[in-house]
């Protein structure tokens, strides 16, 4: 029973979903520049605290712009190119980092691979969109996931041990990976044909609109978006900081930690995606309650005397995290239309970048001025803001 679920789970997907996985899967494999950046600067630099401060907000910047743009440029000159072209230029700008060395240079060179690198994501999730059907489309944005979190698993793993060789190794195999990925993207991936009114396999799910900037219904769902990842980013940002100081854990077993949220979503996603879309219609509800459990986590984490806490504040996140984002994801694409899409899916990763902007910088001033146990509370009732307004969106359908 269990294996055919599983089976079922990956059926059904068409060639160029599974295409696109395993672009994003080398990607994602030689993603070890982010994760480093902070200490290449301090320690291999000698920037002090604050121009590594600046360097990550211009970092957030870029993505914002990367996003805007590349939704843009995805309705206007198709999702396949802006994905070539962010891969294999964003490649080119990861090996050139390496080279720069003053605290200018290198603020000017992140701004520029950010907003070209950035602008993969909108076209990425318009592409899976586009080779999905209504029906798989979930699952499609799933296994996406899945091939992240592999390649997450694989570069983070890989970039320790590089780094501890010689960090300008990081650059090199992160830029090589994103050039081979779009290089199997440019001799794999089959060109789509252009879309026309009659090929717009709009979902009945919702009606479109010309933009989405005049989509009250989705500037609301945005905002919803924006208050959940504002809240979900302090798993990356703060959580491991609160383990280390008020639970005492090494480093390992914070990076044991993350290695089970990652583990998890592999084994777990794509078959409960299936059973779920098999037994409800109206799936907003899912993420909304995927977004409470994210609360949940977030208020378990308050209670530090009970042994294992954090065990089970990762699973709770990590529950939440797959209950929510493919069909936030879901909901977003089926909003559009084939000729509008790259817009939407722009906005939407928009609310990511913001929320990686703002995220660190609102949770480190809470954390400040009131301490570790009101971040927790205000961010909980984030998620219950965001959950309550999903909640009401799918009320309206």
């Amino acid at each position: 029973m269990l294996l055919q679920l599983y089976r079922k789970a990956y059926t059904g997907l068409t060639r160029p979903v599974w295409l696109l996985a395993v672009v994003m899967l080398i990607n994602r494999s030689g993603t070890m520049v982010l994760p480093y950046l902070s200490l290449y600067m301090t320690q291999q630099l000698r920037f002090t605290v604050e121009q590594t401060g600046v360097v990550l907000a211009i970092y957030g910047s870029g993505a914002l712009l990367g996003t805007f743009l590349g939704g843009k440029l995805t309705d206007r000159i198709g999702f396949y190119w802006i994905q070539a072209g962010s891969l294999l230029f964003g490649g080119c700008m990861l090996v050139a980092l390496q080279f720069v060395t003053r605290f200018e240079g290198l603020c000017v060179l992140v701004f520029v691979f950010t907003t070209l690198g950035d602008s993969f994501r909108p076209a990425n999730n318009a592409a899976l969109a586009y080779y999905s059907t209504p029906d798989s489309r979930t699952r499609a944005y799933s296994l996406n996931r899945l091939a992240i979190n592999l390649g997450w698993a694989v570069g983070g793993g890989l970039g320790g041990i590089l780094a501890g060789i010689n960090y300008h190794l990081l650059f090199w195999a992160d830029g090589l990976t994103c050039i081979g990925a779009a290089l199997y993207l440019l001799y794999a991936l089959p060109r789509p044909a252009r879309p026309t009114p009659a090929a717009d396999h709009q979902t009945t799910e919702v009606a479109s609109v010309r933009s989405p900037w005049r989509d009250g219904t989705f500037l609301l769902f945005i905002g919803c978006v924006v208050a959940y990842t504002t809240a979900f980013m302090q798993f990356f940002s703060l959580m491991p900081l609160y383990l280390k100081q008020r639970l005492g854990l090494p480093e390992a077993k914070i990076g044991l930690l993350n290695a089970f949220n990652g583990l998890l979503i592999v084994a777990v996603e794509m078959a409960l995606v299936y059973w779920l879309e098999q037994r409800f219609q109206r799936r907003l509800g899912i993420a909304a309650a995927g977004i409470l459990l994210t609360g949940l986590a977030l208020l378990t984490l308050i209670q530090t005397q009970v042994p294992g806490v954090e065990w089970v504040s990762v699973f709770l996140f990590t529950a939440g995290e797959i209950l929510a984002m493919p069909f936030l994801l879901t909901f977003a694409a089926n909003r559009a239309s084939d000729s509008n899409r790259g817009q939407y899916m722009g906005v939407y990763s928009m609310a990511w970048a913001l929320a990686q902007v703002g995220s660190p910088f609102l949770g480190s001033q809470l954390t400040q001025r009131f301490g570790f146990t009101v971040l927790w509370l205000f961010m909980a009732n984030l998620c219950v803001l965001a959950a309550t307004g999903i909640a009401l969106i799918r009320n309206r359908q």
